[in-house]
Order: C-alpha cells, then sequence, then structure tokens
C-alpha cells in the first residue's frame, strides 16, 4: 500500500534572484534550497567592461600581456601599442586613478570568465529536502517501506520532512501520531538527527530529520 503523495514540489531559489516554482508528477515531495553561505552570486563582469575606443579617459596606467608595467600612457599611444601587437587595450580598474588597462587578446578573456562561470555555478551548494507521509496505526509493512525511503533519502546528504497526516477524530489524539514520528527518529537515529521536533500545525504533525 503506497501512500506517499503523488505530488510533487520543487522550489529553487537563490540570494538576489527571487524564486520560480516547477510542479510536477511524482512520488516523492521535494524542495530545493541553497545554502546562502555558500553560494557566491555568479555575474559576468565582462558585459562592463570597456575596450579599445570605449575607452574615454586619459592618460592610462597600462600593463603589458606579461603583467609588467608599461606606466602612465595617453590613450592613443596605449591602443596603438595594443594594436602593434594584435591585441586589445582592456580596462580592469575603471575607478583607480588613472584608471588600469591590460593589452590582452579580449576574446579569450571572455572565453576564461564564462569557464569560470560554469565552474563556479557547478559547485554551488544544494539542499535537498524531501517529505515521506505516515498515518496514525499504520502497519509494519508500510512503516518499513516508507523508513526505507527516509533512510535513503538521509544517505544521499538529503533533509527529510517526516509528516504525519490525522485524519477525522484522530486529530483528537496527537499521542498515536507523536509514538509514529518517535519511531522513525529511533530508526534512523544512525545516519539522521532531529532538526525540528514534532509539531502539530491543523492536521499533520511535522518533524525534520538532517544527516549527521
Amino acid at each position: 500500500m503506497r501512500q506517499v503523495c503523488c505530488r510533487s514540489l520543487s522550489v529553487r531559489w537563490a540570494p538576489g534572484c527571487g524564486c520560480s516554482s516547477r510542479v510536477a508528477d511524482s512520488g516523492v515531495v521535494s524542495a530545493i534550497f541553497f545554502s546562502s553561505s555558500e553560494i557566491s552570486p555568479i555575474q559576468d563582469s565582462t558585459k562592463r567592461v570597456r575596450v579599445n575606443r570605449q575607452i574615454r579617459i586619459s592618460p592610462l596606467r597600462v600593463i603589458a600581456p606579461d603583467g609588467s608595467q608599461l606606466g602612465i600612457l595617453e590613450l592613443d599611444t596605449a591602443l596603438a601599442q595594443a594594436e602593434a601587437q594584435g591585441l586589445d587595450l582592456v580596462e580592469v580598474a575603471p575607478l583607480a586613478r588613472p584608471p588600469v588597462v591590460r593589452i590582452m587578446d579580449y576574446g579569450k578573456f571572455k572565453f576564461e570568465q564564462a569557464k569560470m562561470a560554469r565552474v563556479a555555478k557547478k559547485k554551488q551548494h544544494v539542499i535537498h529536502l524531501k517529505e515521506v507521509k505516515y498515518r496514525p496505526g499504520i502497519d509494519d509493512h508500510d512503516f518499513d517501506t516508507k523508513t526505507r525511503h527516509a533512510r535513503r533519502f538521509l544517505e544521499e546528504g538529503n533533509k527529510v520532512k517526516v509528516t504525519m497526516m490525522f485524519r477525522g477524530r484522530q486529530v483528537a489524539h496527537p499521542e498515536l501520531g507523536k509514538d509514529v514520528l518517535d519511531r522513525v527518529s529511533a530508526d534512523l537515529a544512525d545516519i539522521g538527527k532531529i532538526e525540528a521536533d514534532a509539531k502539530l500545525e491543523g492536521k499533520n504533525m511535522t518533524m525534520i530529520l538532517a544527516p549527521k
């Protein structure tokens, strides 16, 4: 007898970007959260970089392709040096006085920036919240099946929301549901810890388990 909710909710958000949601059919309810402490916003800094004739201020502090200092030069002189090498003049520190520019291959620079952004995105830490639902008086077979699901989620590094669903007059005896939740936490004590104690809200009692 399979009582896991057939609706799936997946929520994603990142700092400063708002959030979006997606609903699809599945056997498990899951939510996805980005840990703000482990995410650095990925920005394409090349969109704000001035190159060659886009640079307006003169004179400029100029850096050679090998990183050596060429000194403070007029804009036209710096551009001429870049063009002579088949390269670009790229503004790298616009707020400095004088602004700092570097002679480089701007196309390669943009490629490297995009590559770094992709790598950083892959390293973003993602926390999944899975939900497993029980009922008071659940039989041993169903209990074992659902608890195996919860164990697998914890083994995968996910958090688990354990939900006890009451029907009708069952809500008048929350201790029956609490006994089941206590049994779940005891069975998973070797791999999970209680992050949020069981709490009754309406006709549901919920508890959050996190991987140890």
